[in-house]
């Protein structure tokens, strides 16, 4: 699998960057497509990075060349969900062209990086071959659904090389510390009292390596094409257990909980049935929470300080 060129849209964030790093270690070519440059953190030097967005057709079609790569993985997508036009137009329009552009190519794989929001009111634990195509909770999650059937469509008529990875949270170093596992991180660095919901929503935490594996075995797997696989742990954890588990990891930290009110629309289980993983890639996770989260606390006490 060497000298393999591949093309990762949305390249600069926490999960393209995690992946470009293994493809360099691959020995292979790597180019990101984002709309803006890399964070300090999350720069490689070997990477070619083009500014770009994927909703811009014209401009698509001027900067990419089909045919030079033998890879796209789609990580791309307006991060800010409230602007539902641009959330949009990110995602699907996005993926739509994306798709289009690499439809007479001759890559071996588009790996689409779907979300398990996709499944709307569909209870946990979650099953691939439960399709949800009513509308979900969130313009995120229907942009990301229609961009499921669109691609399903693409492989059913055209045998299109495609692969939907439905991923759940995913944890790790150098993730964007807005999100739950760096937020508590840093909280108990510091000792705070920090608010909380109740926590009681059952979530599946996944470590950003063994999310990379699954990329990497989906991408020359065709048993993978035309198919939607759930990528997590299938083991849930409550959201109070895991703030609990990061401060006594820690040493320190003092949450509060039921400080916070749950959304009204707050999803209360989410996580997946993991059967397909296996029985198609081959993968499971192999990293356990603990010992992801040691290796993520690791990381951000040397950014902290």
């Amino acid at each position: 699998m060497n000298n393999k060129k591949i093309l990762i849209t949305g390249g600069t964030g926490f999960i393209g960057y995690h992946l470009a790093k293994k493809c360099l270690k691959l020995n292979w070519s790597v180019t990101s497509l984002s709309t803006k440059k890399p964070k300090k953190i999350r720069k490689l030097k070997k990477v070619k990075y083009l500014i770009g967005d994927i909703s811009d057709k014209k401009k698509l079609i001027k900067n990419i060349k089909p045919n030079s790569y033998d890879y796209v993985v789609n990580l791309a997508g307006y991060v800010d969900h409230s602007y539902k036009r641009k959330t949009m137009d990110s995602h699907y329009n996005g993926c739509k062209n994306l798709s289009l552009l690499f439809l007479n190519s001759k890559i071996k794989k588009f790996v689409q990086i779907g979300s398990s929001i996709e499944y709307g009111k569909i209870r946990s634990p979650q099953i691939e071959n439960k399709l949800n195509y009513q509308k979900t909770f969130s313009v995120y999650g229907n942009a990301k659904l229609q961009s499921t059937k669109f691609l399903l469509n693409l492989n059913k008529k055209f045998n299109f090389p495609t692969t939907i990875l439905r991923l759940y949270l995913v944890y790790g170093p150098a993730q964007d510390t807005n999100r739950v596992v760096p937020i508590t991180i840093f909280n108990a660095i510091k000792d705070n009292n920090f608010d909380c919901s109740n926590g009681t929503q059952l979530r599946d935490f996944l470590f950003i390596d063994d999310l990379i594996k699954a990329i990497i075995k989906s991408l020359n797997n065709k048993k993978a094409n035309g198919e939607i696989i759930n990528i997590g742990t299938g083991k849930p954890i409550k959201i109070k257990d895991l703030i609990i588990k990061i401060c006594d990891l820690v040493g320190s930290g003092k949450p509060e909980f039921g400080k916070i009110s749950l959304r009204k629309d707050e999803i209360k289980r989410l996580y997946p049935k993991i059967l397909k993983s296996k029985k198609l890639l081959n993968w499971k996770s192999n990293v356990s929470l603990e010992k992801g989260l040691i290796t993520t606390i690791k990381y951000f006490r040397k950014y902290n300080n």
